[in-house]
C-alpha cells in the first residue's frame, strides 16, 4: 500500500497534470461509460475521494473529443484539467475509420445492435459496382444522421428518446466532407472499406446509403476509429492495463509535439476563457 506522502505526491501530480492523450476504447462500453472508467482509477490510484453528487466542485476533470458509438472501438482522445479545452479541435479534426459492412440486411440502428428492418438480395453487387458507387460519396455531400446517435432534440439525446418509445423527428440532411473512401476487402456480403471523413460524418449512415443506392440494404457489422487527428490507435491510445498516473503523464508529455505547440501554449494559459459546449465531461 502507498503511503501517505506516497499518495499525497501521486494526488498533486494528477490534479497538475493538463493536456490531451488518447486510449484504446473497447466495443461494448459508451464512450462517457469508458471516461468514466478511467476517473475513477485515476482516483483510485491516487487516493482521492470524489463525492457522485459535486460535479461542480470535480477534483478531476477530464473530457472526450468525439463520441464513439457503443458498438465501435478505437482511438478515443482525452483532455484532462485544462486540456479539456482544446477538445474543440479535436471534434473538428479529421478521422479515419476501418469499417465492416454486411449487405443483405438493414437495421434500426445501422449497425449490428439493432433490430433486422429489411432484407434484400446482394447477389447483384460486384466489387466495381461498391468503387464506383463510393465516389458519389466522396468530397463535400449531404448526409442525413442516424435516429440512432448522439444528437439531441430537447436538450435528450435522439437515441435515449427512441429507446423510452418517444417519438422523434429525423434531423435533416447536413453538410459533410469525405476526404477518401476505399474497399479493402470485399466477399460478399461482407465488405471492408477505409474512410477518412471530418466532423459530424456518421460511417454508419454511410454504409446505410451505400446499401440504398446499390439496390439492396447493409448495416455495419464493426467499426473501428484508427486516427483521429494527430493520434493514431497504433502509436498512442493507451491499452486499459495503460490507463495509470505514471502512463499517462508520459502521454500527455509526449502529446505536446502532435499539437501546435502555440496553439496549446494559448489553451493551456491558466486565464483562458473560451470554454466551449462542445466537450463531453465524464459525470
Amino acid at each position: 500500500m502507498a503511503s501517505s506522502s506516497g499518495s499525497v505526491a501521486l494526488a498533486e501530480k494528477l490534479q497538475g497534470l493538463n493536456g490531451l492523450f488518447a486510449i484504446h476504447k473497447k466495443k461494448g462500453p459508451t464512450s462517457a461509460d469508458v471516461l468514466n472508467l478511467l476517473k475513477a482509477n485515476l482516483l483510485k490510484e491516487a487516493g482521492i475521494k470524489q463525492h457522485p453528487m459535486k460535479r461542480k466542485k470535480q477534483v478531476l476533470k477530464l473530457g472526450h473529443g468525439g463520441t464513439l458509438d457503443s458498438a465501435a472501438s478505437g482511438v478515443l482522445v482525452v483532455g484532462i484539467g485544462k486540456g479539456t479545452k482544446m477538445l474543440g479541435g479535436m471534434l473538428s479534426c479529421s478521422k479515419i475509420y476501418t469499417t465492416i459492412g454486411e449487405f443483405g440486411k438493414a437495421t434500426d440502428t445501422f449497425d449490428a445492435l439493432g433490430t433486422v428492418t429489411d432484407v434484400q438480395s446482394y447477389d447483384h453487387i460486384t466489387k466495381d459496382d461498391l468503387e464506383t458507387t463510393l465516389k458519389k460519396f466522396t468530397g463535400n455531400i449531404m448526409q442525413t444522421p442516424p435516429i440512432y446517435s448522439a444528437l439531441k432534440q430537447n436538450g435528450q439525446r435522439l437515441s435515449c428518446l427512441v429507446k423510452k418509445g418517444e417519438a422523434v423527428e429525423a434531423k435533416p440532411a447536413r453538410p459533410v466532407v469525405v476526404f477518401g473512401l476505399s474497399v479493402q476487402d470485399y466477399n460478399p456480403p461482407l465488405f471492408t472499406l477505409n474512410v477518412e471523413c471530418g466532423s459530424g460524418f456518421y460511417v454508419r449512415s454511410l454504409v446505410n446509403d451505400l446499401g440504398k443506392e446499390l439496390s439492396s440494404c447493409a448495416h455495419v457489422k464493426e467499426l473501428i476509429r484508427t486516427k483521429q487527428g494527430p493520434f493514431t490507435l497504433d502509436e498512442h491510445a493507451l491499452q486499459e492495463e495503460k490507463w495509470t498516473i505514471s502512463e499517462i503523464v508520459k502521454a500527455v508529455e509526449s502529446c505536446v509535439q502532435l499539437v501546435p505547440s502555440e496553439a496549446a501554449l494559448k489553451k493551456l494559459k491558466i486565464n483562458y476563457q473560451d470554454d466551449t459546449e462542445q466537450v463531453k465531461e465524464a459525470a
